[in-house]
Formats: structure tokens, sequence, C-alpha cells
């Protein structure tokens, strides 16, 4: 591993020629650089940006969703669903933010990444779950935190914050049964109160 990182100025240029057309955008930003790429292109992507000379990222380290809507209070004008990886090379002693937007919002469908990086494994799980975004060629796609029996993508910002189901024991029946919520949702508006005097009198 080389200890001296190259500056995120060279690396934008490094990351901008090996994707080449691939690239929706490259930015640096915060000294950071993300690269985004198009649903078509992002598995042969992520394989130029572990191979290619420059670049060399053979650690994928995270791997989650997004959801983009009311993003900057519904000013978002582009694809609901992304899937953002961060990945690392340690022979070059650098790291890069990839992105991609799954084209459809009905069903958020991009290729998986497991042939590149086989730690995306359960990363995608997470994301399937969560967000609902399906990872074509993944050889194991199901739930991985929820239940079972779980209606829905927690992580989606039309998710209701009570969920569609409830899980309970029942006695007579002598097993977990699922039933429909009976949470009565609330809107919880916090109360403030003041006095005089608050805080010991204080002037300002």
């Amino acid at each position: 591993m080389t200890d001296i990182a190259i500056s995120p100025e060279a690396l934008l240029a490094t990351v901008t020629e090996a994707l080449g057309a691939r690239a929706r955008s490259v930015t640096l930003a915060l000294g950071e650089v993300t690269a985004v790429v198009g649903a078509a292109d992002y598995l042969e992507a992520a394989r130029l940006l572990r191979d290619a000379p420059g670049c060399r990222f053979e650690q994928l380290l995270d791997l989650c969703g997004v959801d983009y809507a009311d993003y900057r209070e519904g000013e978002w004008e582009g694809d609901r669903f992304c899937v953002v990886s961060h990945l690392l090379s340690v022979s070059l002693n650098q790291r890069l933010r990839l992105k991609v937007f799954a084209p459809s919002e009905d069903l958020p469908v991009v290729d998986s990444v497991t042939p590149v990086w086989s730690a995306a494994a359960w990363f995608e799980r997470e994301a399937f779950d969560l967000y609902g975004i399906v990872f074509e060629g993944h050889d194991d796609l199901r739930r991985l935190l929820t239940d079972y029996g779980f209606i829905g993508h927690p992580f989606r910002k039309d998710f209701p914050v009570s969920g569609h189901v409830e899980m309970r024991y029942d006695p007579e029946a002598k097993r977990v049964i699922y039933q429909p919520v009976t949470i009565e949702p609330r809107e919880i508006i916090p109360r403030v109160i003041r006095e005089d005097n608050y805080g010991g009198g204080l002037r300002h």
C-alpha cells in the first residue's frame, strides 16, 4: 500500500478518464470524489473501477439505498431510488463514492455488483429489504433485517410509521400471528412552557 494518496483533483481526472462515456458525472465536493453512472453501465463501471491501473478499487466498504422522494423539499427532479457505494483502493490509498439511480420508481432494478465485490451480497440484501431495490444477478436476494411476514419496505419515505401489520403471540392458537395494526396514528406537538425568570433570571 502506498502511504501517500493522490490529490482529490487528480483522482477526479483519473476516474473521469477510466469511466469515459459511462460516467454521467464525476464531481468533487468537500474533498471527496463522487461518480454517477447509468444503470445500463453500472456493472461494467464497477469492473473498470476495480481493475483500471489508476483506480484499483479492490474493496467495497459500504453499499446502501437512498430514497430521494421529497429531497430538498420536493425540488429534486431526478429518479427516486439510488444505490450508493463507497470504494477503497488499498494499494493506492484512495476512496471513491459510486452512485447509480434505478430507472423505474415502480420496480427499481439495478445490476448486482457481487461478481465484482463479493462483499456486496449482504449490503444488497439490506437495500432490497429496506428500500425494495432489486439487484439483478444476486443469487440470494431475500429479506435480511425484517421478519419473513413483513409487508413493504420500511426505509421508503412513504412507509407509514406504524407499519402495515403487527405481530403478537396468540395464547389460544399457541403461536405467533399477524394482524392489522391497531395503533391509532397521531401527531405529537411539543408543548412549550415559558416561565418568567427562567434560567435564574439572567439578564441579556
